[in-house]
């Protein structure tokens, strides 16, 4: 597989890697089919991610989409980070090989998994979108990528 200069420097070198002990947040999906688990801590201030770390078991596509997910997010509003898609991720990489396009699905659905737990945890009622509890990796039939 061909693999984006950017997805190999997130991959040797990922960035926010590690456990928050008083996280505001955590969340963590999975994907039965090919074994990866991501778990994506949050720690957030006045409603900004202020801190994002990630633990990710999988291959180097799932740890570059981790790292460039927790990029992407910090920083931000939480309502912002609801607004992350596994699109942005995948570009802000400059591509995946469509084979790995699932675990672009998981870093997105980490991070709306961390934010419902933040809400949660909070007692606030808001609705998170989640595609479910991580992708199947069959993009042609999952409606929502």
């Amino acid at each position: 597989m061909n693999y984006s200069e950017k997805v190999m420097d997130h991959f040797s070198n990922p960035r926010n890697v590690g456990e928050i002990a008083d996280a505001s947040a955590v969340g963590e999906v999975g994907n039965a089919v090919c074994g990866d688990i991501m778990k994506i801590y949050l720690k957030i201030e006045n409603d900004i991610i202020t801190d994002v770390k990630f633990k990710t078991f999988g291959c180097g596509a799932a740890v570059a989409t981790s790292s460039m997910a927790t990029e992407m997010i910090k920083g931000k509003s939480v309502d912002e980070a609801l607004t992350l898609t596994n699109k942005a991720v995948v570009e802000a990489l400059d591509g995946l090989p469509p084979a790995k396009i699932h675990c672009s699905v998981l870093a997105e659905e980490a991070v709306k998994a961390a934010v419902a737990d933040y809400y949660k945890r909070n007692g606030i009622d808001k609705e998170v979108p989640l595609h479910g509890t991580a992708c199947h990796g069959n993009c042609a039939a999952c409606s929502g990528h």
